[in-house]
């Protein structure tokens, strides 16, 4: 332990976290987020980049040789992360203190020593216990993301024996490149190693409390895993500190029903008013950025922490001890009691003593497992980003972005002048107009199999075939004018789960920047959409940590629509893919104009920005003249890192490009349930 506490010590001097506060409120004053790195010697700059190079012939190799070998083919990323963490490290001048220089040839030896490995059929990794860094592809970008793994030595990779996994999500750390991180994770394993349980460490994408692809990263960390590990999916465990608190939060609230505990310390619960008492900060947001706001305003969603046993914790003296404190609030206003550990006199760290009590609290939920599907579920959402509860998915909401909730109960009822017994699935909504019941075999074996289905909703009874005779049952019911049935097939162009917006949902999956080669209706507009796609792809890099797909759009073909959002950048003169869906789209653009929702823009200095459904494939989306749309004002804070666009706007370039927006805001709103504009 005195070995583990040492190695901590050493990690907050390696990784300062730079406290944030009102100097970084200036938004003409913006620092960089990653910080400029020491200026290398030359010599050893050539040394690490031949180590790169060296390594990546040998990858390239291994590609070639394992061609016909796929399961040794899928073990390339854990040697790939290795070259990626000091390629990245010298290209981009993040070696942020000369003791990283040892740690990059460290891991550059490391990578070949794996790469040997794989070379000769013996990898060792796979199978090791103790402390293990991980890679995988990332389906957004092709990239590949590193997370570590603290593997339990009682775990036998020959046994089906399924073990416990607690996610522990990161603090702050803005020189938290891949290589400070990869090399974390081979000395330390963390603030919690529960015995016999796995510890996933999400790399999260660098520091963006695990927002959007940093929320995907964790997702994708556990579908790898789970691949190469013997994962119990009902002993899943989510706990964080700091930032990592945040991260905790959001996945408590949005993910419930998949953790067996929560256990969120400290960082940020929602933005307003953790900016007020944190960043000394006070946000005046008009109508569409408060709704915009709910999508990580954790107290929102508190009536999610109904399916997920939650343990939080602050210090009594951490002025972050306000998040918890705004998720206790909210919880009373529904009637929960939310359980608050406090370490007396503790600042912003775990008191020993209320380290054991979290301990105890979450071993025995962890123990007990999470409830697969259970008979009563409770559930809010504001989009259907976030759809589903255990056996409970909104599949359509009358309006994005107030509150839509459902109270669904299982009922068996036995009349006793009837032989069959009627099984009822009990429901209540609000803002709620399709709703789909899911229950996978054997889930509901409470069910009489040869009994009526019943889905009373609202008051409504509506008749429904199953359960199957595994146990199973699907059903689907749609409300139109008040009154509620079986679904049809094809609801039509609506908002659905994963086509509902805004602007940096397509960012949430595999997508490809779409390059104009064509040429602008205007040099202005023409001139704009170059240099921000650029600026975009710069950005991506440094805040979510992978290279953009880029393709020119003559050579965009039906492999790329099927499988991607688009992000079409330029106009429909200059970029071939948009001219072939522009008579398709909400608005209308050409050398003149532009109309959008109904007004009409000079197109000399106004650039249409939306996300809609792909009209080439409506399961995808198209993105005009944007990418993820928090700026470089909102790095310095995670609590700002939230959408800051809706559906659709219309940028004035004559107004600069700043560290906030990416030109003036002359309109902006969100389209409706059917993808029109509001009226």
């Amino acid at each position: 332990m005195r070995r583990f506490a040492s190695l901590i010590a050493w990690l907050a001097i390696a990784l300062p976290a730079f406290a944030d506060g009102p100097g970084d409120n200036i938004a003409d004053k913006v620092r960089p987020i990653p910080p400029k790195g020491i200026d290398l010697d030359p010599e050893v700059r050539a040394e690490l980049q031949e180590g790169v190079e060296q390594l990546g012939k040998t990858i390239q190799i291994l590609r070639q040789d394992l061609t016909k070998k796929p399961a040794f083919a899928a073990l390339i990323p854990d040697v790939e992360i290795y070259r990626l963490a000091v390629h990245y490290a010298v290209k981009h001048g993040e070696i942020f203190r000369k003791e990283e220089i040892p740690v990059a040839k460290k891991l550059l030896e490391q990578g070949q020593a794996r790469a040997k490995e794989l070379a000769e059929g013996k990898p060792s990794w796979p199978t090791q216990t103790g402390l293990v860094v991980r890679g995988y592809v990332s389906k957004i970008d092709n990239s590949v993301q590193p997370y570590g793994l603290v593997v339990p030595v009682t775990w036998n990779p020959k046994s089906a024996v399924k073990h416990r996994l607690d996610f522990w999500f990161h603090g702050r750390g803005e020189n938290l490149s891949e290589l400070n991180f990869i090399d974390g994770r081979q000395k330390s394993p963390g603030e919690f190693a529960p015995a016999n349980a796995f510890v996933l460490h999400p790399y999260g994408r660098y520091c963006n409390a695990n927002h959007f692809a940093g929320e995907v990263d964790t997702l994708e960390a556990l579908e790898h895993a789970k691949k190469h590990y013997s994962i119990d999916e009902n002993r899943l465990v989510v706990r964080g500190f700091s930032m990592g608190g945040a991260a905790c939060w959001n996945f408590a609230v949005h993910y419930s029903s998949k953790w067996a505990a929560a256990a969120p310390g400290a960082g940020f619960s929602e933005t307003p008013d953790f900016l007020r008492v944190f960043q000394k900060e006070t946000i005046h947001p008009n109508e569409w950025q408060r709704k915009l706001l709910r999508m990580y305003d954790c107290n929102d969603w508190v009536l999610n922490l109904t399916n997920v046993p939650t343990v939080a914790y602050s210090g009594e003296k951490d002025n972050q001890k306000q998040a918890a404190d705004v998720m206790v609030k909210a919880a009373k206003s529904i009637g929960m009691n939310l359980v608050h550990v406090i370490g007396p006199g503790t600042g912003h760290s775990y008191h020993p003593a209320a380290k054991v009590e979290i301990n105890r609290r979450i071993d025995a939920l962890a123990e007990a497992g999470r409830s697969i599907a259970p008979s009563k579920v409770r559930m809010t959402t504001y989009t259907l980003r976030y759809p589903r509860q255990h056996w409970v998915q909104v599949e359509g909401m009358e309006e994005h972005w107030q509150q839509a909730t459902v109270n669904a109960t299982l009922v068996v009822e036995t009349a006793n002048n009837e032989d069959v017994a009627k099984n009822i699935i009990d429901a209540k909504t609000k803002n709620v107009d399709r709703i789909s019941f899911v229950f996978q075999p054997g889930e509901i074996n409470y069910f009489d199999l040869s009994g009526k289905t019943v889905v009373r909703i609202d008051g409504q009874d509506v008749e429904a075939s199953g359960p199957e005779s595994d146990y199973s049952l699907h059903v689907t019911l749609e409300k139109t004018k008040g009154k509620w049935a079986l679904a049809t097939a094809d609801a039509g162009l609506r908002k659905r789960p994963g086509l509902q917006g805004p602007i940096d949902d397509a960012f949430m999956d595999r997508f490809i920047m779409v390059r104009p080669t064509g040429k602008p209706l205007n040099d202005k507009v023409g001139t704009w959409a170059k240099e921000e796609m650029e600026h975009r792809l710069v950005h991506w890099r440094r805040q979510f940590r992978g290279e953009a797909i880029v393709k020119d759009d003559a050579k965009i073909d039906d492999a790329d629509i099927a499988s991607s959002n688009l992000a079409l950048w330029g106009d429909p003169s200059s970029n071939a893919v948009l001219a072939r869906i522009a008579d398709k789209l909400p608005i209308k653009w050409n050398g003149q104009e532009a109309i959008v929702a109904g007004k009409i823009y000079t197109a000399d200095k106004h650039v249409p920005v939306l996300i809609y459904p792909n009209p080439l494939n409506p399961k995808k989306y198209v993105v005009l003249n944007s990418a993820f749309t928090y700026r470089e004002y909102d790095y310095l804070n995670n609590a700002r890192q939230i959408p800051r666009l809706p559906d659709w706007a219309v940028f004035d370039v004559d107004q600069p490009r700043t560290s906030q927006q990416p030109a003036g805001i002359a309109i902006a709103g969100f389209f409706n349930e059917r993808w029109e504009f509001e009226r």
